[in-house]
């Protein structure tokens, strides 16, 4: 009877728990491509947020405002409102720089004022892109720090967040409806822009505003409709009516004077 060895050489043990070589290198290389292509696409994500990020939330500013481009029938009435006028311009709150580049590519010296960093030099890719970076300049810097007495036309593009939300919501309803231009929202910064523009312009200067209207100045100009609307304010007329009403209380006050004092 034949004896069966039962012993296992160690050589065989160890062979059992040894994967062959061309294995072991497959899984390494396989873990290496999913760690590669994890990094990518986690960068790719993170440089993505990166960049829209602050394209899209509100630069640090007192009143935080997001960021809303302009339609291009927006900048077409704007460009509409600058007919036959001359002098410098500037874009307060100029956001991605459309309103200045379009203003300089009609032969104004242009100047756009915006808050977010990332905007502006967005911007002035874009003017330099358009090859109009010799006339269209972009600055960092807050409106209430800014003198804007040396431009002859002014623009100002609003965005809801500036307004009382019960009377945006109800006079943006009213011209997406194409109801009555009574229905106008009032920006709660817009009284005291209003005030400091009243203040700095010149009697030949031109206020434009895009999408928001002054609560109290008259426009002397208005083109588009719904959301497209613009306003256009000639800085001579604004003060005319705004001395019309003195005038007027003057001499009232002198007529009751004059009847006081007759017999």
């Amino acid at each position: 009877m034949e004896r069966v060895d039962l012993e296992t050489p160690e050589e065989e043990r160890r062979s059992d728990h040894v994967l062959p070589a061309s294995l072991e290198s497959d899984s390494w290389k396989k873990s290496r491509w999913g760690l590669l292509v994890t990094g990518v696409v986690g960068g790719a994500l993170v440089t993505v947020y990166a960049v829209a990020t602050p394209f899209i939330t509100p630069a640090l500013r007192k009143v935080c405002l997001p960021f809303v481009p302009a339609t291009s029938k927006q900048v077409e009435n704007v460009v509409k409102m600058l007919q036959h006028r001359r002098g410098p311009l500037v874009d307060i709150g100029s956001g991605d720089g459309r309103i200045v580049i379009a203003a300089a590519k009609e032969g104004f010296p242009a100047v756009g004022y915006e808050l977010n960093p990332w905007l502006v030099w967005y911007s002035r890719y874009r003017a330099w892109r358009e090859g109009v970076q010799g006339s269209a300049k972009f600055y960092i810097s807050d409106l209430w720090k800014v003198t804007f007495a040396q431009y002859s036309n002014v623009v100002i593009f609003g965005v809801p967040q500036m307004g009382n939300q019960e009377s945006l919501r109800t006079a943006d309803l009213g011209l997406q409806k194409g109801g009555s231009k009574s229905l106008q929202p009032v920006a709660f910064e817009m009284p005291q822009l209003e005030e400091k523009l009243g203040l700095e312009l010149e009697d030949g200067a031109r206020v434009i505003t895009c999408r928001f209207p002054f609560p109290r100045w008259t426009p002397d100009h208005t083109t588009g409709e719904g959301i497209d609307t613009v306003w256009a304010y000639d800085m001579s007329a604004c003060r005319a009516r705004e001395r019309r009403p003195d005038r007027e209380t003057a001499g009232l006050r002198a007529s009751s004077a004059e009847t006081a004092q007759a017999p």
